[in-house]
């Protein structure tokens, strides 16, 4: 983002606090960074923009001890021009706190060392992330990056993304949509990539990490995936130097594996998949399969068919059939017609009985309408063009439906 010259917003829906305490008792007692960020620490053959990363950790680290760790907030401050805007949101109100003190800490320090104050540069805000972003879609500038990393501990998460990620894209279809999520076993993940490989985007980016094999109980975070909506050009090489490289210091065991997909939206015909637990080996480079429309037959049911738009009806034994007997195919008379059948509870007496619509008469004994005539709707028109209300519900409308 850096790259161009034009100014860009950044905006981050689940900030968090902004910045971590590794030596608290909850991150010692979870221990996740000791196979994370601990296992780079004193490495010296760190890929460039894995270097990059560690030595951002390590400046907010200046006695050499690992004891903070940054989160995305701060790592946006850092490497943020001075032209560019920071948009973050939070609806935790104890985390909301926490982020607004250190950022207030964050600009005490760089006044001691002479830097002016950010001003109106950052906006932190307690607020709902996918509710806010739509105010500030599209920029000024029309250039945004856009995280968006939900807890995902309720199922409707996997949801609450994706219906964002639509409602984004309505309002500014160039923007960056980078997602967080974890890979796990609830269907709810299996399918979440595949839900966002068709959003109306121009391109995407999918990108996964494998630390070790998933246990028999299918408990625990073993896999997580970023999943890049428009990314930038410069993205995919730097992430095909970096993921073996990741493979290699953070794998836990043989099943440590990484997956890079690429691939175009709307349309499905992306470029293949490429990953492998170390070298990048190619996965399967085939086309992707456009999902197709047909309707599936139930197994339940017995019935149902799977004729494409456009085929032609075929009988058992496969032979074509013409267009007089589609009828008798489908069940239907000799006529061609396929007899009504009367709504459960409904009686229908016979056409041609007294009581039927064809055989109605009106008072003066003209005959009503023809049988198969519609109705006036409740509340339509009169022959003048006023409207009836007599059918219409009165009362207040009631409230419309929502997410809470």
């Amino acid at each position: 983002m850096n790259q161009k010259d034009v100014a860009y917003t950044y905006i981050d829906t689940h900030s968090g606090a902004g910045v971590y305490a590794l030596d608290s008792a909850q991150a010692l007692k979870s221990g996740e960074y000791v196979d994370g960020i601990a296992r780079l620490w004193e490495r010296d053959d760190l890929p460039a923009a894995l270097a990059d990363y560690v030595n951002l950790v390590k400046a907010m680290n200046p006695s050499g001890r690992l004891r903070y760790y940054p989160g995305s907030p701060y790592v946006a401050e850092q490497v943020a021009r001075p032209e560019d805007r920071l948009r973050l949101f939070e609806l935790h109100p104890a985390d909301t706190k926490l982020l607004v003190d250190n950022f207030r800490k964050l600009d005490a320090h760089k006044a001691e060392q002479g830097e002016r104050a950010r001003g109106r540069r950052v906006l932190i805000e307690y607020a709902d992330g996918f509710q806010a972003m739509k105010s500030l879609l599209p920029p000024p500038s029309r250039r945004a990056l856009v995280l968006i990393d939900p807890p995902y501990e309720v199922k409707l998460d996997y949801k609450h993304v994706r219906d964002a990620l639509e409602d984004a894209l309505e309002r500014f279809p160039t923007g960056v949509y980078a997602i967080w999520y974890p890979v796990l076993q609830r269907m709810e993940s299996r399918q979440f990539a595949d839900r966002l490989k068709r959003l109306p985007a121009k391109e995407w980016l999918h990108v996964t990490l494998t630390v070790a094999t998933p246990g028999p109980d299918g408990t625990g975070m073993h896999s997580s995936g970023m999943f890049i909506l428009n990314p930038p050009y410069t993205l995919e090489p730097m992430l095909r130097d970096t993921m073996p490289y990741l493979v290699q210091v953070l794998g836990k065991d043989s099943g440590a594996t990484f997956r890079i997909e690429r691939g175009t939206q709307v349309t499905g015909a992306g470029a293949g998949a490429v990953g492998s637990a170390g070298a990048g080996r190619a996965a399967g480079n085939g086309p992707r399969v456009p999902v197709g429309n047909a309707r599936r037959a139930s197994p339940l049911s017995g019935g149902g068919s799977l004729r494409l738009p456009g085929q032609p009806f075929v009988d058992a034994s496969g032979a074509r059939l013409s267009k007089g007997d589609k009828g008798e195919a489908k069940g239907e008379n000799k006529e061609g017609s396929r007899p009504a059948r009367p709504r459960a509870g409904e009686y229908r007496p016979p056409q041609g009985q007294p009581g039927s619509r064809s055989a109605a008469k009106t008072p003066e004994g003209r005959p009503a309408e023809r049988a198969g005539a519609p109705a006036k709707r409740a509340g339509g028109a009169d022959k003048g063009g006023v409207r009836s209300d007599a059918a219409r519900p009165t009362g207040p409308r009631g409230p419309k439906r929502g997410r809470p």
